[in-house]
């Protein structure tokens, strides 16, 4: 699995707790909402950045009132069709103001990344031999939006009114 950020494939600096019994007591660490409700006080007493995961059926309206103290926000695709993380990273970045990562992860499918950028997502978690490559076909799909969008794009009107 390789993790795409910045059109760059990284080494994820978050070790991953999720389901786990114990959550490493240092380091950048990712959590599920269930550890994030059980030991809240404790994760935000760290210097390390946390992260949170978020299943499908987990709205961000649960984490909302600590995402000033949340470094990183993984949206879970369970499957293809399961498109509720789009509309929870577009309430985050555009209802919360949220401006740490958002990942995409699960069920990420080349074909879907230029709607996850567009949404606000900026980091991906994507099964691919060319995971690189694979990124950059996906941006280069579209050139033109017809509507605005979090990832601040201008839209096809606003360039024609620019140009004109």
């Amino acid at each position: 699995m390789a993790l795409l950020k910045n059109n760059a494939v990284i080494d994820d600096p978050f070790a991953d707790a999720t389901g786990r019994e114990t959550i490493p007591a240092s380091g950048p660490v990712l959590v599920d909402l269930d550890q994030w409700q059980s030991h809240r006080e404790q994760l935000l007493q760290r210097t390390e950045p946390v992260g949170v995961k978020l299943r499908s059926d987990q709205p961000p309206e649960s984490i909302a009132e600590d995402l000033h103290s949340i470094a990183l926000i993984a949206l879970e695709f369970p499957v293809f069709r399961d498109g509720r993380a789009y509309s929870y990273a577009r309430l985050l970045r555009g209802q919360y103001g949220y401006s740490g990562e958002i990942r995409a992860v699960g069920d990420v499918l080349l074909e879907q990344l230029h709607f996850m950028e567009r949404t606000g997502f900026d980091a991906f978690e994507l099964e691919s031999d060319d995971p690189l490559g694979d990124m950059q076909v996906a941006s280069a799909d579209f050139g033109v939006w017809y509507q605005p969008a979090a990832d601040g794009r201008l839209s096809a009107v606003q360039l024609r009114h620019r140009a004109g």
